[in-house]
């Protein structure tokens, strides 16, 4: 029997990440001072791992541990959004989980696992390590929504996550069983040259896409497997939605590429038309119930469903047109959008963590009366935040929705983009209607605002970035589509 060494230097930021994940959770255990030691070396794992990953980019596709691992320069690219995404994350959340006495080492490695599940995820060559990437990342956040035991409402939104995830894993997991027993293999690129040579049973390939998709679907949170969605949202600690809402966004796009692009693209014409309709349903059902939402987090979760469906729209878009430049284009856009979303998703629930304290949790739109005679600054970001996911000129979440739907029309789908406008139009309402309280509402109380200047400073460069970035969209928009040449 010959035992291969694999090359360890593609994946040289994980194996990083799992080391210090094991020294983070020892040295909380036996610090004096466990939470400052934790953040602290989980800020510097992400500073590391985001070195790393720069250090060992080269623009070359390469596979290690057996092809099951891609290093290529869309993983490489996602991967430094997403410790861009958990650093903030923690750095936002830390005031807000002293207060409620859970932060603790255990949330730090959490975290931890969490992002390293995602990075699996985003640089997966083979259906079970996304698999693996998947259940790692899921475990992790069942636990951080239940993080806060004495709360009801945490725990039964934890055991609904649960549930419905593992009900979710289970379709994946059966959809990749029964592309193995058509196609002979599980590498993601093996099973695309078996369905090019026509080597497998197309029937029961056709059969594991569907629950591929279904399983897909649910990670991004569209309809019609949106359930959780709403409730994990509102149940779970603020700074623990903030975390769910953003970084897994990424990993669930590069889940999208790697499945359905990489390997399963001969089949496109069948998961363009049930994309579509996971899209179409998501983007009217996402909009319309936000606009019934008197809980902010309640609607933003309503609202990320239907930005997850304009993302999909990028994606049903890249199958038409025939050539490389129109995928390319149409790709970029659904990468350009679920960037921006998530940089969009972190400012706003930044708000949110801004506004709560001890003994009080800023999340109906009635803790936001007033805002702007409370501090007029941080009125001026949720406003910008809120322009920004509305789509209004000229901010970021303009030129995704602009983006996605330019493609969307040069692949023929007029309707849809008719369709995902006035959805839009009806969706800046319950957009406007928090701006419209924060300036126009007299407050309810008069309690300052208090927190600590990092989050008070990186909260305002969020903000400030989601304008700057509407103005000057070019930049992230290039590096979105110079990331994608290799991996289509």
């Amino acid at each position: 029997m010959n035992f291969v060494i694999p090359d360890f230097y593609p994946a040289a930021a994980e194996l990083f990440v799992v080391a210090m994940s094991f020294v983070i959770l020892l040295a909380g255990t036996f610090s004096k001072h466990p939470r400052n030691v934790a953040y602290a070396l989980s800020q510097l794992t992400l500073i590391g791992a985001a070195a790393i990953t720069l250090f060992t980019m080269d623009g070359q596709v390469s596979f290690t541990f057996s092809n099951m691992y891609v290093d290529d320069l869309m993983g490489d690219f996602l991967k430094l959004v997403l410790y861009f995404a958990v650093a903030i994350a923690l750095l936002y959340s830390r005031s807000y989980m002293n207060d409620r006495k859970i932060e603790t080492t255990e949330y730090y490695v959490l975290a931890i696992f969490a992002t390293l599940g995602m990075m699996v995820m985003i640089t997966a060559n083979h259906f079970l390590t996304i698999y693996l990437g998947l259940e790692l990342l899921s475990l992790a956040l069942y636990a951080m929504v239940a993080l806060l035991r004495d709360s009801a409402r945490a725990t039964e939104a934890a055991m609904k996550y649960f549930v419905l995830g593992a009900l979710a894993s289970g379709l994946l997991l059966y959809g990749i069983s029964m592309l193995y027993g058509g196609a002979g293999t599980l590498e993601i690129s093996g099973v695309a040259q078996a369905i090019y040579q026509q080597a497998g049973n197309k029937t029961v390939l056709m059969f594991g896409l569907v629950f591929i998709v279904a399983g897909l679907a649910f990670k991004l949170g569209v309809v019609p497997f949106h359930m959780w969605i709403p409730d994990v949202y509102h149940g779970a600690p603020t700074s623990i939605t903030l975390f769910i809402a953003s970084a897994p966004k990424l990993a669930a796009f590069a889940m999208a590429m790697r499945l359905l692009v990489n390997g399963l693209f001969e089949f496109a014409e069948q998961w363009q038309s049930m994309l579509m309709v996971l899209a179409v349903l998501s983007i009217v059902l996402g909009n319309l119930a936000a606009i019934a939402q008197s809980n902010l987090k309640r609607m933003l979760g309503y609202s990320g469903i239907s930005h997850m469906g304009f993302m999909l729209l990028g994606l049903v878009s890249g199958v038409v047109g025939g050539d490389r430049h129109f995928a390319l284009n149409a790709y970029s856009s659904a990468m350009f959008y679920v960037v921006s979303y998530v940089l969009m998703s972190l400012a706003s629930f930044g708000v949110l963590l801004l506004l709560s304290r001890a003994g009080f949790e800023a999340e109906t739109l009635d803790d936001f009366k007033g805002l702007n005679k409370r501090n007029s600054w941080f009125a001026g970001v949720m406003a910008m935040v809120m322009f920004s996911m509305a789509g209004i000129p000229f901010f970021v979440g303009f030129f995704a929705k602009f983006s996605v739907l330019q493609a969307v029309v040069a692949a023929g789908y007029i309707w849809i983009a008719i369709l995902a406008v006035v959805m839009s139009l009806i969706g800046a309402f319950y957009y406007l209607r928090v701006v419209k309280i924060m300036y126009f509402d007299e407050p309810l109380e008069a309690t300052p605002l208090t927190a600590p200047a990092d989050m008070r400073a990186l909260l305002s460069l969020n903000g400030i970035a989601i304008a700057v970035l509407g103005l000057a969209p070019q930049a992230l928009m290039s590096l979105c589509a110079y990331s994608l040449l290799g991996s289509l």
